[in-house]
């Protein structure tokens, strides 16, 4: 993908965009290279960015680092690029709109070992990237800001993000990814560069920076958190972020990243419950409280069964494409159960579900035939007819699985 042409600002006398405390002589360390990338993502950021910038050069220079900074400007149309090119860091020009492309782009650009992102809003302390540093250099693998606990500036944050929005998504990211991370939002984060290859988001817009903690987490990287700060934007700067538009975003990101929460849970919920209850009306009517629940509720008990066991079916399916793109990593329990569930498995299985469908449409058949196919007592016949159309659908819909998931596999 062709990201833009990347422009080198060079720093007097040393490598490009390159800056360390001990002047010309530290511009390549010990081991002939920059340890620490600064990604700047901006997207007319033109009030603040001067000011970010000189808060990493200044962290650079205090605590002895080799580093550089990158701007990914994206289309910025208010002098924010000439403020970069003025400040002599590296700035690339990011064509395809969207924070995940200008991201993405600036990380492949970094020569960094260690790479730190955050938005160029003036909303985080680049001069006190310290321990987001040290935790780096420690071994971690993903390095999250913690705005919670490090403090939130009054008026930084709109209230319904910091006390309903951002604490909602995070425990959903918690429970569906069994993450420890408490601030799934914080835009201030570091990474290995060996890190970054193994989890490289696909996302082009506000999902980038999700994507990169999940992926983190799933694939058992080391994630830690360390506190920091959230400051109020400029005055008159315009918020990127909408609200109810990028919360919706991120459920749904959650919610397709996750088969497991989307269609297994409700999926066996479906199957337990239509069943049970399936079961307890097979014989006879009941009455609970007054009302009596007959051959109307067995059908919809019926139909629960038969969603819940296609939705169990599409998570089996969206497990397997999601390893084989790469998204998931391979499960040991689920390719026991791959494995097991071979084409021609679903195919006993399944005719054997047909085969039950057709020997209770049968009894229902003869018990009509009998009468003459005269009038019958519709409750006695639906008794057979329910469970026989539910076994013969479950029969089917094995099958089919059976055969969509043996074309997932014909590659290996």
């Amino acid at each position: 993908m062709d990201y833009g042409s990347i422009h080198h600002a060079p720093s007097p006398g040393g490598e490009p965009g390159a800056v360390g405390a001990g002047g010309d002589d530290a511009l390549v360390n010990r081991s002939g290279g920059v340890e620490l990338s600064v990604v700047m993502p901006c997207l007319d950021e033109s009030k603040t960015l001067g000011v970010c910038v000189r808060k990493a050069l200044g962290f650079f220079a205090e605590a002895d680092v080799v580093g550089e900074v990158i701007v990914a400007d994206n289309g910025s149309t208010d002098g924010s690029l000439e403020i970069a090119e003025g400040l002599g860091v590296r700035v690339v020009n990011v064509a395809e709109r969207g924070y995940g492309n200008a991201l993405s782009a600036g990380i492949d650009a970094a020569r960094g070992r260690y790479i730190i992102m955050g938005d160029a809003d003036d909303s985080y302390d680049f001069s006190a990237l310290g321990p987001f540093l040290e935790k780096l250099r420690g071994g971690d693998d993903l390095v999250m800001g913690n705005r919670f606990s490090g403090g939130i500036q009054d008026g930084a944050m709109p209230v319904l993000h910091r006390y309903f929005g951002n604490p909602l998504l995070t425990g959903i990211g918690r429970l569906f990814f069994k993450s420890a991370c408490g601030d799934f939002y914080c835009g201030l984060r570091g990474f290995s560069r060996e890190a970054y290859r193994g989890m490289r988001p696909g996302s082009t817009g506000m999902e980038f920076a999700l994507e990169m903690l999940v992926r983190a987490t799933m694939f058992g990287l080391r994630v830690s958190e360390v506190p920091t700060t959230l400051s109020t934007d400029a005055p008159g700067r315009t918020r990127h972020l909408r609200t109810w538009r990028d919360g919706w975003r991120s459920l749904r990101f959650f919610m397709l990243f996750s088969p497991r929460w989307l269609f297994w849970y409700p999926g066996l919920a479906l199957v337990c419950v239509g069943g049970l209850v399936g079961l307890w009306l097979l014989p006879g009517a009941k009455e609970v409280g007054g009302v009596t629940l007959d051959v109307h509720t067995l059908l919809f008990a019926g139909t629960a069964v038969t969603l819940g066991y296609q939705s169990l079916v599409f998570a089996a399916c969206a497990k397997v494409l999601a390893i084989n793109a790469g998204l998931h990593p391979p499960s040991r329990r689920f390719e026991w159960l791959r494995r097991k569930a071979t084409l021609e498995v679903c195919l006993v299985v399944g005719g054997l579900w047909v085969a039950v469908g057709v020997v209770l449409g049968g009894l229902a058949l003869g018990g009509w035939s009998a009468q003459r196919f005269g009038d019958l007592d519709p409750l006695h016949t639906m008794r057979l007819v329910i469970p026989s159309v539910l076994a013969l659908t479950l029969g089917v819909q094995t099958v089919f699985a059976g055969c969509f998931l043996g074309l997932l596999g014909m590659r290996e």
